[in-house]
């Protein structure tokens, strides 16, 4: 079942000629980002050739969802940059350096969203505000709703899919270095990964 719109086959349709299923005021309510079954992750091109995936092992975030009105809907990320993970540790302690992310001046990333909007089936788009050392810029992240669930322990999930894609140069990210061949070692496009399980707050 789709949050805001998509219905099974099965149901009953007469509410999707108003793109909003009435069943879904259940799921309206403040959640919790499980950061235990949540990945917040990017993947960078290095030395032109192959891609460097990474992600962040420690954050705090929470979604507000409306059931009847998705533009509604909010959603709030605190991320901790030092403890970016890409599985090698020299490359997260230049990442952390005065080179990259200066983690000891700006420990934290940040995402407030500004806006909402189904998009039709389970896709939706939010757009917010990304911090990045002080620097602010809009960001927009597709999102895919992978359904709503009661886990074991009686906690009422929901999850979501989402990317997105950035300059980093725009948040003052420039490092870089000179390949020999041509081109530079990292490049300035970076892409964001999304794999969120939310917690109904009780």
């Amino acid at each position: 079942m789709g949050i805001f719109g998509r219905k099974d086959s099965t149901e009953n349709t007469a509410a999707t000629g108003a793109g909003v299923n009435p069943d879904l005021a259940a799921l309206t309510g403040e959640y919790t980002i499980d950061p235990a079954h949540t990945t917040i992750g990017f993947v960078a091109r290095h030395a032109m050739v192959t891609n460097v995936k990474g992600k962040f092992d420690d954050f705090t975030g929470s979604l507000h969802l409306d059931g009847s009105d998705p533009a509604k809907s909010t959603a709030t990320l605190d991320v901790t940059m030092e403890s970016i993970d890409t599985g090698s540790a020299d490359r997260d302690g230049h990442l952390k350096s005065a080179d990259f992310f200066k983690t000891d001046e700006f420990p934290t990333m940040t995402f407030r969203s500004t806006s909402a909007e189904a998009l039709g089936g389970d896709d939706y788009r939010v757009t917010g505000d990304l911090t990045i050392l002080g620097v602010t810029k809009e960001l927009t992240i597709d999102l895919e709703f992978n359904g709503s669930a009661k886990d074991p322990f009686g906690n009422e999930r929901v999850g979501f899919e989402g990317k997105a894609e950035i300059l980093r140069s725009e948040w003052g990210l420039t490092w870089n270095a000179a390949l020999e061949t041509g081109g530079v070692l990292v490049s300035d496009k970076i892409k964001l990964n999304f794999d969120i399980s939310a917690i109904k707050n009780a």
